[in-house]
């Protein structure tokens, strides 16, 4: 039975996730590591050209009009089979948190949502268990704001995490990369997915849009849907 080890790694839309983990990778293979990795995105991406030009393993998938959530966990376990047949020593997936409700996690699975500074101090508090759920956060870009912006942005990200790790990672340089391979030392093998679970429900929805319906008007709205409640004395 082959083993390796699995490490998730999620975020926003260009917050630098790709940086982060060609730097990480570079220092894995330091230690003789074979690592490789499964990128998941909605409708295109061009970061398949960096991995391959850093020589690093590379795999993408495109959602489409799937679910980004359901398009991942519906595929990484042939991801998982991937990387044993290409006898890689880690494998890291990559997932673009699009609807800020994703949650790509799996329990026991190392999970890392990487986030930006420049997105706004606010950002933290508007994303959900992607954000939530994680074990570490990781903060990009930070080396453009101020200290003061910095302090805020982490407390924001604590208020919303407050027993993941933080770290600030420049995605250029690749300072705070050890930082975070000290983190993720102790990841455990894995031979399978098989019977392990989610750390959160994905985003829930299945109703006539879902199945391709473009026809505005409630005749036309089935299955489930959220309605909101407008308050016409305001």
């Amino acid at each position: 039975m082959i083993y390796l080890k699995l490490i998730t790694v999620a975020g926003p839309p260009s917050s630098g996730k790709t940086s982060v983990i060609i730097h990480l990778i570079k220092s894995l293979n330091e230690d003789g590591n074979k690592v490789g990795v499964v990128k998941f995105d909605c409708l295109n991406s061009f970061d398949q050209i960096r991995y391959k030009e850093n020589d690093i393993p590379i795999q993408v998938g495109f959602s489409g009009k799937i679910c980004p959530d359901h398009f991942f966990i519906s595929n990484i376990e042939d991801a998982v089979d991937w990387a044993k047949h290409k006898e890689l020593d880690i494998l890291i997936t990559e997932s673009a948190g699009l609807c800020n409700r994703c949650s790509p996690y799996i329990k026991s699975i190392p999970a890392v949502c990487v986030i930006d500074n420049l997105s706004g101090i606010n950002t933290p508090r508007k994303i959900g268990p992607m954000l939530k759920l994680c074990d570490i956060v990781v903060i990009t870009k930070g080396d453009i704001v101020s200290q003061a912006e910095r302090e805020v942005f982490s407390f924001n990200v604590r208020q919303v995490n407050s027993k993941a790790k933080i770290i600030f990672i420049n995605g250029i340089t690749g300072q705070g990369t050890f930082l975070l391979k000290k983190y993720l030392s102790g990841v455990k093998d894995i031979k399978t997915l098989r019977n392990k679970l989610l750390r959160f429900t994905t985003p829930a929805s299945v109703c006539s849009y879902c199945t391709g319906e473009m026809r505005i008007g409630e005749s036309h709205q089935m299955g489930m849907l959220k309605k909101m409640e407008f308050d016409y004395d305001e």
